[in-house]
């Protein structure tokens, strides 16, 4: 029956394809719909085409090429697996072969001009809201060293510093006086943390309540606080482009949360659900929003009302659609801790989206935690 099928936008919103690539894939015999209505040419999917859809977009997002796509598609777990590795070996040796020809490339132009340097002025306390906006979110994974710093970045108009580490993103500007071209520097963890123990002192008229000196190029940071100087050097790392996780400004629902009963629900334990990663239980905190906004922490006794948590999509209840997205309740933590201030406003658009965390006062300062699959 056509009540039991799924309309484009429906699969798109539970997938995290859009509608134009599952156009595509029709096209292409990847995921072909269950019907196509001969009149209006509506496409409809069974509730079976989900997890399909789920793993299209996934492979969609690891650069799989389309012909493999679509051999996954109807393949055995076992034989996905092995097209996983190859695709992994292929893009090793195609980032292995970018790096030579980079260095070739390097070789070929000429020496490199004395690095322009690039001077902010900015309060002490502003740099140090900063900092501690985005500290949380900084890797830890030496196999990923572009990930184990913070991003200095001057605009035009300012500083903003980021930080991730794949699981979580942490953004914060503050406001300086810029002299000079934009820049980009990738700090060290422990160059940070000796800026931050710079700026923290006891007394009233100190580092952290009067004016920072920072002195940037893409390899250097120099900050002069006082009588103090404090000289590091950037990690030679890429930081990747982080502007593609960016949350959109019309996408999202916007629920404000009382921070203190969030973090106070968080910290005694509230409830989780237990979902199977690598071969061990990991707990997952689960938000839901239901009509009008009302955020709740679901539990597995919330299964009892019907609702099915498996599908990552949408519930129909008494109290109209309920959003459901699992996240890291840790991660969640850390991201309230570093925000401050108790009111707060968490950011949902779907179960496949990044949960954005902002604080309404501070729309240059905020955190984004990427989802977990129920």
């Amino acid at each position: 029956m056509d009540s039991d099928l799924r309309s484009i936008g429906e699969l798109a919103r539970a997938s995290g394809l859009t509608v134009s690539a599952l156009r595509f894939y029709d096209a292409a015999g990847v995921l072909v719909p269950a019907r196509v209505d001969p009149v209006t040419g509506y496409r409809r999917y069974t509730h079976d085409q989900v997890a399909p859809a789920r793993l299209v977009a996934g492979l969609r997002r690891a650069g799989m090429p389309v012909a493999e796509i679509a051999e996954a598609v109807r393949a055995e777990p076992a034989v996905v697996h092995r097209l996983l590795d190859t695709h992994l070996r292929r893009l090793e040796q195609g980032l292995a072969d970018a790096r030579c020809e980079v260095s070739r490339i390097r070789s070929l132009l000429p020496a490199e001009r004395p690095a322009t340097l690039t001077r902010l002025t900015l309060t002490g306390a502003a740099l140090v809201a900063a900092m501690d906006a985005v500290r949380f979110a900084v890797g830890t994974d030496p196999a990923v060293p572009g990930l184990t710093g913070v991003l200095f970045e001057v605009t035009g108009t300012g500083l903003e510093l980021v930080a991730t580490d794949r699981h979580r993103l942490a953004v914060a500007t503050a406001e300086a006086v810029v002299q000079g071209p934009p820049v980009r520097t990738l700090l060290p963890l422990a160059a940070v943390e000796a800026l931050r123990r710079l700026l923290d002192t006891p007394s009233p008229n100190g580092p952290e309540q009067g004016e920072v000196e920072l002195v940037l190029s893409a390899s250097s940071l120099v900050a002069r606080v006082a009588e103090q100087e404090l000289r590091a050097t950037a990690l030679p790392e890429e930081f990747p482009d982080y502007h593609v996780l960016l949350p959109r400004s019309d996408a999202a629902r916007r629920v404000p949360v009382d921070a203190d009963w969030l973090v106070a629900a968080l910290r005694a334990g509230g409830p989780t659900l237990l979902r199977e990663y690598a071969g061990r239980s990991w707990p997952v905190t689960v938000l839901g929003l239901g009509t009008p906004d009302r955020l709740r922490l679901l539990g597995p006794e919330d299964l009892t009302d019907g609702g099915d948590l498996t599908d990552g999509g949408d519930r129909v209840g008494a109290d109209g659609t309920e959003l459901r997205v699992g996240v890291n309740g840790d991660y969640l933590l850390d991201a309230l801790d570093a925000a401050g201030g108790r009111h707060l406003t968490l950011e949902l658009d779907s179960p496949l989206t990044p949960l954005t965390i902002r604080r309404p006062d501070d729309q240059g300062a905020f955190s984004i935690l990427m989802p977990i699959r129920l």
